[in-house]
């Protein structure tokens, strides 16, 4: 087995794609096809189920993929350790939400910047399915997850801190002179969200079913979400971390309603990959400068 023949084969089997891994390494795709074929003359199994035009890994696909990446590894340790001893480098993809990146990430993010400056970290906006799903088939490093505790298949998690919500509006809106508020009063409401998939919007959508509700306002970030309810458009369920400059401001007010769920920032990876120097760093210091007093959970 050769080294570049395995580098092929761990891209497409993780992207399930002969074209989409051609494009990402920069080859033809009859050059992949070439590599795939003699990685299988020279094992003799079929590494992957050909059907129609899709593909998926055989069984002996699998196994040759866990030992694949053990070997990258170890490769990219050793040459790291022969040739780049001056500390860690390359790129970490990680897939991360507004929310975590500007207000949960800052110190993390200048750590790295001032310590490793030739490990570059790329981040990668996604919600938290869509990076689950990218980190089983190895398109990201590492992911940053907002969402209840749950175990994530295949996935090992850690959670860094709970995010309380708070439910805000502008000073002068109606619902801000009410002591209560009851499910009909948030139902009678404009509400404005981040798009559907965000897991403490998808939430707060599933606790206000059971009336006729007006559609939820979508707005493309936090930052738009705020400044929509300063301007008195709704009102709208937020992490607190990222509204406590303008509660503090007087710009909004804090609505006397709880949220009868929790999320959680978690920090995920895949758990079937062997962890490169350069990831088992960033988990490591990701938990040092970002966890609170939560207990750890990890899940296979």
């Amino acid at each position: 087995m050769e080294i570049r023949h395995l580098v092929t084969f761990q891209k497409v089997a993780t992207l399930l794609s002969f074209t989409r891994a051609a494009e990402e390494l920069s080859y033809a795709q009859s050059s992949v096809t070439t590599q795939i074929r003699a990685l299988e003359a020279s094992l003799g199994v079929e590494l992957f189920d050909r059907l129609g035009g899709r593909i998926r890994l055989t069984s002996a696909g699998e196994k040759l993929l866990e030992y694949a990446e053990q070997i990258l590894a170890l490769t990219e340790a050793a040459r790291a350790d022969v040739v780049g001893g001056d500390g860690p480098s390359g790129t970490l993809v990680i897939g991360t939400m507004e929310s975590i990146t500007s207000y949960r990430m800052p110190p993390l993010l200048e750590f790295f910047h001032h310590r490793y400056p030739k490990l570059q970290l790329s981040l990668r906006p996604s919600l938290c399915a869509e990076t689950c799903h990218a980190l089983r088939q190895g398109s990201f490093d590492i992911g940053f997850l907002m969402e209840q505790r749950t175990v994530q298949q295949g996935l090992e998690t850690v959670v860094l801190a709970e995010e309380p919500l708070v439910l805000v509006a502008a000073p002068d809106h109606p619902l801000a002179r009410q002591e209560e508020l009851s499910l009909d009063d948030l139902r009678s409401a404009s509400i404005l969200a981040t798009e559907s998939g965000c897991a403490y919007r998808d939430l707060f959508e599933e606790e206000l079913r059971g009336a006729e509700t007006m559609p939820f306002l979508e707005f493309g970030t936090i930052e738009a979400i705020k400044r929509g309810v300063i301007s008195g458009l709704g009102i709208a369920l937020l992490p607190a971390v990222t509204v406590t400059r303008e509660l503090e401001a007087g710009e909004m007010t804090a609505l006397p309603w709880k949220a009868p769920f929790s999320v959680y920032t978690q920090l995920a990876w895949r758990s079937s990959r062997r962890l490169s120097r350069e990831l088992k760093l960033f988990i490591d210091q990701a938990v040092r400068l970002m966890q609170e007093d939560v207990p750890l959970a990890k899940s296979g």
